[in-house]
């Protein structure tokens, strides 16, 4: 490939990868693999073309695949802006890919708070669609124990928005060539983002209610739990980021990485807020 100071145009033409293949296979390994593992979890049988494929390992086989995947292309996307391609018009258009990526994040979670909603303000219909009266006419459903949203709920969103606080600290810092503000925000980032999926640990620990045989608890979990897994993956992306920081990687003009990680920490914060709102607040009902 020639070298970026020889292109007379500002895109990147990419070089034959194998990674958008092998990431296809990954997921479709892993997908097949998932309902394997449900079967086998739950003592059915998978059968595809004659193979017994009801086992847990085909999906990780999947996961180490797609893991593996993501580790290599991002690693040739850092070596690319590294060596001069990532000019303005492609830092754009990678800003505008994670514009887009974390729109259809906003989707999921739509669907999440979609399903709370339509059971909290609707509880007598939930029966029809249930084997048992799910709701017993009321929101939170008769029987269920809700959390007290000033206890642990609070104490996390309080994790979080601090969290917030210092990863835009970080980001200012190196906006400003702070080296040592950089890693300093981006290390109390990291260890925030793990305090709050231990207390969120702790308190799925303490629920009164399980995931399965009532509606509160399906939608609570869903989409508290989704919310958690986005907060463990945000705080790998921003641990990642801060062992590039201490290599040197991140300049003040360079540094799209970080700053995707900041916008993915952010929405994070956000839709935590929405959450403890209408979730823990408006819908725990009394405690």
């Amino acid at each position: 490939m020639a070298g970026a100071h020889n292109a007379d145009h500002d895109y990147h033409l990419v070089d034959p990868s194998p990674w958008p293949a092998l990431a296809s296979l990954g997921a479709f390994i892993m997908a097949i693999g998932a309902i394997g593992f449900m079967r086998w979890n739950s003592d059915g049988e998978l059968l595809l073309l004659g193979m017994d494929l009801t086992t847990p390992w085909i999906m990780v086989l999947g996961l180490v695949i797609v893991l593996y995947t993501m580790f290599a292309w991002w690693r040739d996307t850092i070596k690319e802006a590294h060596e001069g391609y990532h000019t303005r018009v492609v830092s754009l258009h990678l800003r505008y890919g994670m514009i887009l990526f974390i729109a259809s994040e906003v989707m999921f979670f739509v669907a999440w708070f979609w399903a709370f909603f339509d059971a909290s303000l609707f509880p007598g219909e939930a029966i029809q669609y249930m084997r048992t009266d799910a709701t017993g006419g009321v929101w939170p459903p008769a029987g269920i124990e809700t959390f007290d949203p000033w206890h642990l709920p609070l104490f996390n969103t309080i994790i979080l928005l601090t969290s917030g606080t210092t990863v835009t600290w970080a980001h200012h810092a190196l906006l400003h060539d702070d080296r040592k503000g950089l890693v300093w925000g981006l290390t109390l980032t990291v260890a925030l983002g793990a305090l709050f999926s231990y207390v969120q640990a702790v308190e799925y620990s303490e629920a009164a209610f399980a995931y399965s045989g009532n509606i509160y608890g399906a939608t609570f979990f869903m989409a508290t739990g989704f919310h958690g897994f986005h907060v463990f993956v945000g705080t790998i992306f921003l641990l990642v980021c801060l062992i590039r920081a201490l290599k040197g990687d991140f300049t003040p003009k360079q540094h799209f990485g970080f700053e995707a990680a900041a916008w993915y920490w952010h929405f994070v914060d956000v839709v935590w807020l929405f959450l403890f709102v209408c979730v823990y607040i408006w819908g725990g009902g009394s405690h």
